[in-house]
């Protein structure tokens, strides 16, 4: 049974605070030109966040999936039977270590992408150290 839209838009007009923050990071193709889409359904599930061009699911997860492990399982079973693979993250992640998690996503949708496509990230810091 697919999701109901009103459910949908409910979802992506009361985003938590680690889905508005990972959400800027997305929107907008900042991915190396991937669309991402949020709070998108696929079959009787809602993604936080899905790539369908590279098959990429980002799920956010708070406290309450510690009680629901058996769910997100199978859901994440079902996802990788239907060509996902799934990307989990905890909030507090997002929200602490936002460009690690960044970068795992970038490193994801980039696997077996020519060398000369670094990621925006990269040598920032390290250019910065450099003497003159």
């Amino acid at each position: 049974m697919p999701a109901p839209k009103e459910l949908v838009r409910h979802l992506r007009r009361n985003m938590t605070d680690a889905e508005r923050l990972l959400w800027r990071h997305l929107r907008l193709k900042q991915m190396g030109e991937f669309k991402f889409r949020r709070q998108h359904p696929v079959g009787r599930y809602i993604l936080d966040f899905a790539c369908l061009e590279a098959g990429v699911a980002i799920e956010l997860d708070g406290g309450q999936h510690l009680e629901q492990e058996g769910y997100d399982a199978e859901r994440d079973a079902w996802l990788v039977r239907h060509g996902f693979r799934v990307l989990r993250f905890w909030n507090h992640e997002v929200i602490q270590e936002t460009e690690n998690v960044k970068m795992s996503i970038w490193n994801v949708l980039h696997e077996g992408a020519p060398p000369s496509q670094p990621s925006p990230w990269e040598g920032a810091a390290s250019s910065l150290d450099r003497k003159p």
